[in-house]
């Protein structure tokens, strides 16, 4: 049998994609393009993920750092090709390719030398890395459940990383849905974010037809439902908070609008931001999101607006995506 070429393998993630519908489409047709030759970097220091006033992205599929005064200045490429990028306290994940058809979950240090890898399922769609630096996590779309109309669904998983121990989906934690135990086939999880105590966690389950926020537990391995409509929640550097997106009208069809949502009142509110966002939003710090959002020709760039619904979007770092400051 001869080898698919790359324009085949392309047609067939974007069949795909469409069948999966409105999570995340584009980007999985972006994950299937053929890796390109790192871009020239600018910078004239070695890329670091330790903490400091900078912005980790990906530019061309590969690790880039700027300056966090000025995002849209010069930056630092690596040669590291990593699809999604997460860091925080000097520890990062990158979602990375291992065959043409397979990927990695790679925990890598500071210096970016890798730490642990993991073979993981799928297409890569989301990563994250908890505030010590100690918990990560990642989705990814897979398929072969018989229960979804499309074919296609996701796999969340985690890894603590001082102990190895390993949570390959989050499909395998006990379930408490409005005050009662649950049980489904056709449960999914993606968008995982951790707490200050490496422990609880925030992610999105979807059942049903509809898709929850849940708080979950990893030492007890239960999750419990909060709010519906609430996707890709990612919390706020002093845990009162959840970016998140909306699904307009609860119908992801008609896009998504980047909301917070208040943790103690439960109340939420949207940013200045109109546009559709299909993205796991990163706080650059108490008061401003950052988040992926792709021109009409594909192309992504990371745009940023205040948490508290004032002020605008505004353009953060042109050509890249998968924003990340280095705390």
């Amino acid at each position: 049998m001869t080898a698919m070429s790359n324009r085949a393998k392309l047609g067939v993630v974007v069949a795909s994609a469409v069948l999966l519908g409105s999570v995340a489409a584009g980007y999985v047709a972006v994950a299937a393009e053929p890796a390109s030759a790192p871009p020239p970097a600018t910078g004239d220091q070695a890329l670091t993920l330790a903490p400091g006033p900078r912005l980790l992205a990906i530019t061309d599929r590969h690790l880039s750092t700027v300056a966090t005064a000025d995002p849209a200045g010069s930056r630092t490429v690596s040669g590291l090709e990593c699809l999604r990028v997460y860091a925080a306290a000097g520890t990062g994940v990158c979602l990375k390719p291992e065959t043409a058809w397979s990927y990695q979950m790679v925990v890598l240090d500071a210096a970016l030398r890798q730490t642990r890898a993991i073979s993981v399922p799928g297409l890569p769609n989301r990563a994250r890395v908890s505030a010590s630096g100690r918990m990560v996590s990642w989705t990814t779309f897979v398929g072969g459940d018989s229960y979804t109309s499309s074919g296609f669904s996701t796999r969340s998983g985690i890894l603590d990383t001082r102990t190895g121990t390993t949570v390959a989906s989050l499909e395998e934690f006990a379930i408490t849905r409005d005050g009662r135990g649950y049980r489904n086939a056709d449960v999914n999880y993606w968008g995982v974010t951790f707490t200050a105590d490496d422990n609880r966690f925030y992610a999105t389950m979807a059942t049903g037809g509809r898709r929850y926020l849940v708080r979950g537990d990893l030492a007890a391995r239960t999750v419990e439902t909060l709010k519906d409509n609430v996707e890709c929640p990612s919390l706020s550097p002093d845990g009162t908070r959840l970016a998140f997106k909306e699904a307009i009208g609860a119908d992801p069809a008609k896009g998504w609008r980047l909301s917070v949502l208040d943790l103690a009142t439960m109340r939420v509110t949207a940013t200045a931001e109109t546009r559709s966002v299909d993205d796991q939003a990163a706080w650059l710090d108490s008061g401003k999101l950052a988040y992926t959002l792709r021109r009409d020709d594909g192309q992504p760039d990371v745009w940023s607006v205040p948490a508290d619904g004032s002020g605008a979007a505004t353009l953060a770092i042109p050509g890249a995506e998968s924003p990340s400051p280095l705390t």
